[in-house]
């Protein structure tokens, strides 16, 4: 069974920087891309960013976050995490991981890590 689990939200200013990490199990981690996406309060699911299972990591970002969030994989440790940079209030919101490469509609399986920005 694929298990996701995210953490390392928070309250964060603008500005701010934050370390999401995202724990994978139940599947061949290596083998797979992961994706971040998120869901800003009463908006659907963005794809935030990806990463391929090549080393170090073909990467490709959402527009939105290109150039602010970096995101990298530890395959020895089955996870995956995403550094949130020069954080704007719009990217506030609850953060999914994925197995795979999902540009598309996906169902986050994982409970998420919420990322709220406030001064």
């Amino acid at each position: 069974e694929v298990q996701l689990s995210e953490s390392g939200g928070g309250l964060v200013q603008p500005g701010g920087s934050l370390r999401l990490s995202c724990v994978a199990s139940g599947f061949s981690f290596a083998d797979y891309s992961m994706t971040w996406v998120r869901r800003a309060p009463g908006k659907g699911l963005e794809w935030v960013a990806s990463i391929d299972i090549s080393d170090p990591g073909f990467t490709m970002y959402s527009r939105p976050v290109q150039g602010r969030f970096k995101i990298s994989r530890d395959n020895a440790k089955s996870t995956v995490y995403l550094q949130l940079n020069s954080i704007k209030t719009d990217d506030a919101g609850t953060y999914y991981c994925v197995e795979g490469w999902k540009q598309g509609a996906v169902t986050p399986t994982g409970q998420g890590t919420q990322v709220t920005v406030s001064s």
